[in-house]
């Protein structure tokens, strides 16, 4: 590899006016023949492949490109085979081989291009083969990778691709065990990309091949470094040109960096450039999200022959271990939600417009921050927490169980590396977690792991934080610069009142540790309800007690940086069997088909939010069997009314988001409840029945 040269520093000056962020490639029909060519200018294409012939199971020969598929169903990708069994229980749902296969034409007009097969995400083996060539083997089941198709799939000609993909246990790739379903297929899209001879590379660890850091960062100024590392692929050298570019949020270009450099017939050169923003307008959570971007050019003379954009947030964050998280020297309280990725009767084969609903539901909440579990997701979750300005805790699947071998240890090395170079350039991203729940007993000690992971972090990416999440095991400390607890006091064990009591042993016992609680939650299905909660009863009456209680506790004590419910929504566990349905998890604030938000959705709504709001809660409770009962209100207002049968029960002011009556009568039959609530002149209202049996 050639060594980096440095790029120029040149400053705009007039009015360089340039498109505003978007996709900088052209995107394509994906049909299986006669693509469009790259229209004229253009400096990269993508071809999706959305539609592939599959079959599930081991069967020889399937990669042959004559082996014939014609009995094989039609499936669009995102596919899973485990959409249905993956979410029913009894952990028996299928795990094992799958097979993709299509055809593919690519357009004579690519001729002498460079391609590119790019796979988002396929859990949690897969083989690649072109016209029964195999091109590799990808371990892991999170991560985009890709492979150059070049000189196999060619161009004009018929080619086929085929995937082997396989969700089977393997003793050396995590996660081995983790409490939920590990959904096989190529669950995220697969497209072609192609690009000039010289381009930024593709094949760094499914990057984007340009690497955007900054470093002493104020309202005065900050410094930006734009590291891009450069492929030619031609037959000769070449002399390229590369131009890095500042644009604002309106595509206004406000910096430049340029240099020139030759490179060698197949090598790669790594091209790093620094510039000084003047007055930054800051990335600040959701008080203002905002995305500058850096379009990066590469030329051979007056050719342009790449361009990839990719988003600069400006910001800058700390953590006292007394006094919590702050972003750009103002207080931010992190409180938020932890995210699985699958849904109900989809499970992880979803799209953008599941994405946009899961986020749009968690900034309802008021949720200032989000934990990935417990791996890499999506390119379009991290896109959108960068838009609207959650902090968010990104980790790999060490989950709970190792091994002891070198391929396991490597491996955990390559998603790590994986996940930190693929989201390197997200603002939205503060921590990266090497595990979560690995003990030392039972299996291998698991503190060599965890100190070279965290040490990955620190090598990969040195202006973020490296985090582990831990049950309290002693030998999770010392591998991270912060420590992330997963309690369940009230659930698992104790009762909800200890949490309190361990929170500020922890903080004594560990002053100089940033800590925060990583998980804490209780299940509860919608059609569980009781006039006397109790814990593991699964209803909403016991999961909104222990919430409540958990957050008078954690809010009055900003040791405590990081608040993160488990969970935001229910998510497929096969190997569970509780509350009302098998396989299901359902300590979630919403259901796994997203359709209703729980009780302690709107607990968290009314303390996290400001918009007038009242929720009247164990609304579902809609049939009882006693006449006594409370009226428990969640809301943002100063004061709630509550009628019952339209007689006037009295207003109640709000503490912790709370109003309360207590020692209701209902009347037999229907009861009509309603809550009026009032802050100046804004009035809200809701209402429910209850049916008092005879």
């Amino acid at each position: 590899m050639q060594r980096a040269a440095a790029l120029l520093l040149g400053i705009c000056a007039g009015a360089c006016h340039h498109p505003p962020r978007g996709d900088d490639t052209a995107p394509l029909d994906g049909a299986p023949a006669a693509d469009a060519a790259p229209p004229a200018g253009s400096s990269r294409a993508t071809i999706e492949l959305p539609t592939w012939r599959f079959h599930r199971g081991a069967i020889d020969g399937a990669q042959a490109p004559g082996f014939d598929d014609a009995a094989w169903s039609e499936v669009t990708l995102p596919h899973t085979w485990n959409a249905v069994d993956g979410q029913q229980g009894g952990n028996a749902y299928y795990r094992g081989v799958g097979w993709y296969r299509r055809h593919v034409t690519v357009d004579p007009a690519h001729a002498g291009r460079r391609l590119f097969l790019e796979l988002d995400g396929a859990n949690l083996v897969a083989e690649v083969f072109v016209d029964g060539a195999s091109l590799g083997v990808h371990r892991g089941g999170y991560a985009r990778f890709r492979f150059d198709v070049t000189d196999a799939v060619g161009v004009g000609r018929d080619a086929v691709v085929a995937v082997k993909v396989d969700n089977a246990y393997h003793v050396d790739i995590a996660p081995l065990d983790a409490d939920f379903s590990f959904f096989g297929g190529l669950y995220r899209p697969v497209r072609l990309v192609v690009t000039d001879p010289v381009h930024v590379t593709l094949l760094d660890h499914g990057s984007p091949g340009v690497y955007v850091r900054t470093d002493r960062v104020s309202a005065a100024s900050a410094d930006v470094q734009v590291t891009a590392v450069v492929r030619n692929d031609g037959d000769a050298a070449a002399t390229v040109t590369v131009t890095a570019r500042i644009l604002d949020a309106t595509g206004t270009e406000v910096q430049a960096m340029s240099s020139e450099q030759a490179v060698a017939a197949g090598a790669d050169a790594r091209l790093v450039g620094t510039a000084t923003l003047a007055a930054p307008h800051l990335w600040d959570g959701r008080r203002d999200p905002y995305l500058y971007a850096v379009r990066v050019e590469t030329r051979v003379g007056d050719a342009l022959t790449d361009v990839v954009t990719e988003p600069l947030g400006v910001r800058a964050f700390a953590i006292d271990p007394a006094r919590g998280f702050s972003l750009n020297g103002q207080p931010l309280d992190l409180h938020g939600v932890n995210k699985h990725q699958d849904r109900l009767d989809l499970g992880w084969a979803i799209g953008d417009a599941q994405q946009d609903e899961d986020i749009a539901l968690i900034e309802e909440l008021g949720a200032t921050a989000v934990r990935a579990a417990h791996y890499q997701h999506a390119q379009r979750f991290y896109d959108l927490a960068d838009r609207r300005g959650l902090i968010v805790w990104a980790e790999i699947p060490v989950v709970n169980r190792i091994t002891a071998s070198p391929a396991f240890r490597d491996g955990a090395r390559d998603q790590m590396v994986e996940l930190i170079r693929q989201n390197y350039n997200h603002p939205s991203i503060v921590f990266w977690s090497i595990s979560n729940e690995v003990t030392l007993q039972p299996g291998p000690d698991p503190r060599a792991l965890q100190d070279m992971l965290g040490q990955v972090v620190r090598d990969e990416d040195p202006t973020r934080l490296s985090a582990v999440a831990s049950t309290g095991s002693e030998s999770d400390l010392g591998h991270t610069q912060v420590v992330g607890y997963n309690k369940y006091f009230g659930w698992y064990t104790g009762s909800y009142g200890d949490f309190a009591g361990w929170a500020d042993a922890q903080h004594a016992t560990l002053p100089a540790v940033p800590i925060a609680v990583t998980e804490y939650g209780a299940g509860a299905s919608i059609a569980f309800h009781t006039d006397a909660p109790r814990a593991q009863d699964h209803t909403e009456e016991y999961q909104a007690l222990f919430h409540e209680a958990h957050w008078r506790a954690m809010k009055t004590r900003p040791f405590l940086w990081g608040k993160f419910v488990w969970n935001m929504f229910d998510f497929a566990a096969s190997a569970r069997d509780e509350g009302d349905t098998p396989g299901r998890n359902d300590k979630g604030l919403v259901t796994y088909d997203r359709r209703t938000r729980k009780d302690a959705f709107y607990f968290y709504k009314a303390n996290w939010t400001s918009e007038p709001f009242v929720y009247i809660t164990s609304r579902r409770f809609a049939t009882r069997t006693r006449a006594a009962t409370l009226i428990k209100v969640y809301g943002t207002v100063d004061s709630v009314e509550v009628r019952l049968n339209g007689r006037s029960l009295g207003s109640r002011t709000p503490t912790d988001g709370i109003y309360v009556w207590s020692s209701v009568t209902l009347a037999p039959g229907e009861n009509q409840v309603e809550a009026i609530g009032r802050r100046g002149d804004t009035t809200v209202s809701d209402r429910v029945t209850w049916t008092l049996s005879r």
